[in-house]
């Protein structure tokens, strides 16, 4: 006869708050069902599919998270005006690429921000990010348009940085080669 453990299921009150808020706006009402539904989804989806703790040893600094997010915005408008700009020039054959490109830290939350940045950038998205080593490959849409292979890697090095600096303790800036100095 077999008996069934119940094991201590951890439950993060901001993870359910997220997913029950999510689930609010896609069915575009604030009502006490839709409410109470998306608490009980979070909680089914916590207990049943639990993730593993990411851990997170770093330091917030506003102005270089606030530089962090001017930059993507900024990168997204320009970049979204080049693929289109692409798109409606049908002679040019774009040269696309996917880089290898090793990060200067292994962790995996920084990894996640670098590799989602890159990717909800028109123009390239991250088709594999390796953990164990801080790798992540890359496909180029126009290698041209962003100056080459090299150009393309600091492009997404630079993205790495940015997070770092918004979001890396001094410890993990230090062990990325990354110096601290004042915004321009």
């Amino acid at each position: 006869m077999s008996r069934w453990r119940i094991s201590r299921v951890r439950v993060s009150i901001p993870t359910v708050v997220w997913i029950t808020t999510i689930w609010v706006l896609l069915w575009g009402e604030l009502s006490p069902g839709n409410i109470v539904a998306g608490l009980v989804i979070g909680l089914t989806v916590q207990s049943l599919l639990p993730l593993p703790p990411v851990g997170y040893h770093g330091r917030i600094r506003p102005r270089w998270l606030a530089y962090l997010i001017f930059r993507f915005i900024m990168d997204l408008v320009v970049a979204s005006f080049q693929v289109a700009f692409l798109a409606f020039t049908p002679r040019h054959v774009p040269h696309t690429a996917v880089l290898r490109i090793e990060l200067r830290t292994e962790s995996d939350l920084y990894l996640f921000i670098t590799s989602e940045i890159a990717t909800l950038v028109p123009g390239s998205v991250v088709v594999e990010a390796l953990r164990r080593n801080g790798v992540i490959y890359v496909h180029v849409l126009d290698l041209h348009r962003v100056g080459g292979v090299e150009s393309a890697r600091k492009n997404v090095l630079a993205i790495e940085e940015r997070v770092l600096k918004a979001l890396a303790s001094d410890e993990e800036l230090a062990s990325a080669g990354i110096e601290l100095r004042a915004m321009k």
